[in-house]
């Protein structure tokens, strides 16, 4: 079974991706450095999520349909606490205009 968000994707084009500089790699982090934009000092931004409409530049594929992480192993932490099902996941699918996660998911819930 594969993971839901693989085909929704609707959170990485609904939010502003803010994180500390200290999580790109040429920081000593994971993110690669050349999908982000500083924002100031101590933080930057995932590029594409920088402007409307938001897509975030490590998103591929078509919203709602199949999507993809390019970073997933080294995305920021914004992205590893949104949770499927969660208040801002349920947001960003309404954005979207995509049934509720459970709904989405029926039985399969993971």
């Amino acid at each position: 079974m594969t993971h839901p968000c693989l085909s929704c994707g609707a959170c990485c084009a609904s939010y502003r991706v803010d994180f500390s500089i200290y999580e790109l790699d040429d920081a000593g982090g994971r993110v690669p450095a050349g999908l982000a934009v500083e924002v100031n000092g101590s933080t930057c931004r995932m590029r594409g999520t920088d402007h409307v409409p938001i897509r975030c530049a490590a998103l591929t594929g078509k919203v709602g349909e199949q999507v993809g992480c390019g970073i997933y192993e080294w995305r920021p932490s914004p992205c590893h606490e949104l949770e499927p099902g969660d208040y801002g996941c349920e947001k960003a699918r309404a954005r979207h205009g995509l049934p509720p996660y459970a709904e989405a998911v029926g039985d399969r819930i993971v």
